[in-house]
């Protein structure tokens, strides 16, 4: 996608959690959203900030990645499950911000447990938000997946026999456990990564740069201060 070479910048942020979190950060990098952003009954996506040519958007998780892949947005925040699910090439990632800490895990019912032994697996059927990160996991163990799509609720599948086990994003555990379901298994551990759209970073280097070395600092100096 061809854009201006003048034009703002924008950055994607993505909604909830991580949101939270990485503000902090966005702030100590010297950005300053206009008032509207912190403002809960506001329906605005697009912000302007301090900074002239640099706006800010806020969007879903899982769309951060493709709004920087095809260059609508310059930069963006995602953690790294959603840039592994998409994989896309047009993302360079080249910044771990160390927020948003939680891992890919797979879960099955409790009552399963003490008689199942992932070892012996020749096939697994899951539901998931993430069903390319799982085949592939599995593939690796020549073990075959079937994978049925869920965007949320994955808790559920196995107590209404959707499936037996689920792999799903997991912090603190305590949504598994509430549904009488253990981790048997971690995918991958997963943090937020500063992404860039690798197009605007050849054609805007000293722009694009210019961010990714003020988001360094900024996790830098949190380190710091912790």
């Amino acid at each position: 996608m061809s854009r201006p070479a003048n034009e703002k910048l924008v950055l994607a942020l993505p909604k909830g959690r991580i949101l939270k979190e990485v503000m902090p950060l966005v702030r100590r990098a010297g950005i300053e959203p206009e008032a509207a952003f912190d403002d809960n009954s506001s329906r605005q996506l697009r912000f302007s900030t301090n900074i002239d040519n640099l706006d800010i958007i806020r969007v879903r998780s899982f769309d951060v990645a493709t709004f920087v892949a095809f260059g609508a947005a310059h930069l963006g925040v995602a953690g790294n499950d959603v840039l592994m699910e998409f994989d896309f090439p047009e993302i360079y990632a080249p910044l771990d911000l160390k927020i948003g800490h939680c891992r890919i895990s797979v879960a099955e019912p409790a009552d399963m447990v003490g008689d199942d032994d992932p070892a012996t697996w020749s096939s697994v059927r899951v539901a998931t938000k993430y069903p390319e990160i799982t085949r592939a996991y599995f593939a690796k163990r020549g073990v075959q997946a079937e994978c049925i799509k869920l965007n949320g609720a994955m808790e559920l599948a196995p107590s209404l026999g959707l499936c037996r086990r689920i792999v799903d994003l997991v912090s603190s555990g305590a949504t598994l456990k509430a549904n009488g379901l253990v981790e048997i298994e971690t995918l991958a551990q997963v943090t937020s990564r500063l992404a860039v759209n690798r197009a605007s970073w050849k054609t805007r280097p000293t722009d694009i740069n210019h961010w990714i070395d003020r988001f360094r600092d900024a996790v830098a100096a949190t380190g710091e201060a912790a």
